[in-house]
């Protein structure tokens, strides 16, 4: 099969196209005969080695968090699932990989694929879908009446974030260039804030949630927006002891994560905001709860752009430069 990998961490790096034997099937997977993928910040992420302590992936290694595509083979012990079956998923940690033709799942990380939806629509789902929920609905239990900031709003979890947080009955804010404005307005967004002639901590006062996506001077900034009792959820670092001990890393990045959060958890502690670190984890109850407010119309997909699989690294590209509002897809079949 077809594959585009990479060999060794570097930013600059472009994926490598590369001929790989087609996946071996355990007796709990399916092999899923890939349509689409799509492109996360993740991805270019672990391209330079951002998450080498956190995932420390062996190379060569196939990229790819997201597919949509139909099961051409199942396991002995597999039972949800049957050849033929249109699926969507986001593949657990260290069993990524569908910038391919090909991938072998295990079947509690996939669910069916939204019948409104086309291969391209679905695959733009699973990792932002999972993090907006996890982030929304797990982490913050958003609840009707509350009022919730999500930074970023035209980026990929940024659009999904919006719907969901509307759908759960808070009044929403969000960031953007007043490019995009009209379409947060549409997803749900009660207010859109200018980040390029408005500072949001000057607008925003005692929310209840915010998902933080940007850097640590836009997340210190975002204590100022919450209430005390309130919570900020960020899932762009940094990374907690609490993360650390969650996904039971080594004593080592324990320790880093405590001087690297140190700073955030002081101002937190001093006014009485809960703050947490969001590194998704694969989810398919999650992503099957997803799946109905798709199919009854609460959330829609927003995909920016589709390239071919063999632009792939245009496709990355466009998605580092930050540019792209939604989703960015990659048609495989």
């Amino acid at each position: 099969m077809k594959a585009f990998n990479i060999s060794r961490y570097k930013k600059e790096r472009e994926l490598q196209l590369v001929d790989l034997p087609e996946p071996i099937v355990k007796d709990d997977e399916v092999l899923v005969e890939i349509h689409a993928a799509s492109v996360n910040q993740l991805d270019s992420k672990i391209k330079s080695g951002e998450f080498k302590l956190i995932l420390p992936y062996k190379m060569p290694l196939v990229l790819g968090h997201d597919v949509a595509g139909v099961i051409i083979k199942v396991g002995s012990k597999v039972k949800k699932f049957k050849v033929g079956d249109e699926i969507y998923s986001r593949p657990a940690d260290f069993h990524i990989g569908t910038f391919a033709d090909y991938i072998s799942i295990n079947e509690e990380y996939i669910a069916l694929k939204p019948k409104n939806l086309s291969m391209e629509e679905a695959a733009s789902i699973p990792l932002v879908g999972l993090t907006a929920w996890q982030a929304l609905v797990e982490k913050s239990d958003v609840k009707k009446g509350q009022k919730v900031f999500i930074q970023a709003g035209s980026g990929g979890v940024g659009v999904f974030a919006i719907q969901l947080a509307k759908y759960l009955g808070a009044t929403v804010a969000t960031t953007a260039s007043e490019k995009s404005f009209d379409l947060l307005k549409n997803l749900g967004a009660d207010i859109v804030i200018d980040y390029k002639t408005q500072n949001f901590e000057d607008v925003l006062i005692d929310y209840d949630v915010v998902l933080n996506s940007q850097d640590d001077k836009t997340l210190i900034k975002s204590f100022e927006v919450v209430k005390p009792g309130g919570k900020i959820i960020s899932i762009s670092g940094p990374p907690t002891p609490v993360f650390a001990d969650e996904f039971n890393l080594p004593w080592y990045v324990k320790l880093a994560t405590k001087f690297l959060s140190g700073k955030i958890r002081k101002i937190a502690k001093k006014q009485n905001i809960n703050y947490a670190f969001l590194f998704m984890t694969a989810n398919a109850k999650q992503l099957t709860e997803i799946t109905k407010l798709i199919e009854s119309d609460k959330i829609k997909p927003v995909i920016d752009k589709v390239f071919p699989f063999e632009k792939i690294n245009e496709a990355m590209k466009y998605v580092e430069s930050g540019h792209a509002k939604g989703k960015v897809v990659i048609k495989i079949k």
